[in-house]
């Protein structure tokens, strides 16, 4: 068995996840829009009904879903643990960008290099450089 986290967006999962592959140094394995579901009515849209992308050793799955039900992801992040605080602090800049810092990157008693935001897709982080022996 095997347990994923799905990401909904409304209507730029193709966006955050070209940025996050670029930018996170992910692959996406997959990616199909309306239009390429076999069968699909002629003038269907581009909005993503499944997509995959690896980073590391994690897979995310996520797909757009229709304005009236998208909303912005709440009170779940994706923890990001990187192996030096400078990464975090690149990493902190990049997802800050366009986005809100809910805790700014700075040293804790169990980290060298924390913070916490969402980016500008909507989707929440916790990025962490652990403090060694923590």
């Amino acid at each position: 068995m095997k347990i994923y986290t799905q990401l909904n967006f409304g209507g730029n999962c193709e966006e955050a996840f070209r940025f996050y592959e670029k930018h996170l140094g992910g692959k996406i394995t997959a990616m199909m829009n309306e239009s390429q579901v076999p069968d699909a009515p002629a003038g269907k849209g581009r909005a993503i009904i499944h997509a995959r992308l690896a980073i590391g050793d994690t897979v995310l799955i996520a797909n757009d879903v229709p304005p009236s039900f998208f909303e912005r992801i709440r009170s779940v992040y994706l923890y990001l643990a990187v192996d030096s605080p400078e990464e975090a602090e690149r990493l902190h800049a990049l997802l800050a960008d366009g986005g809100e810092i809910y805790m700014p990157m700075r040293e804790t008693f169990f980290a060298t290099r924390f913070s916490q935001l969402r980016d500008r897709f909507g989707v929440s982080w916790s990025i962490i450089h652990e403090r060694a022996g923590a």
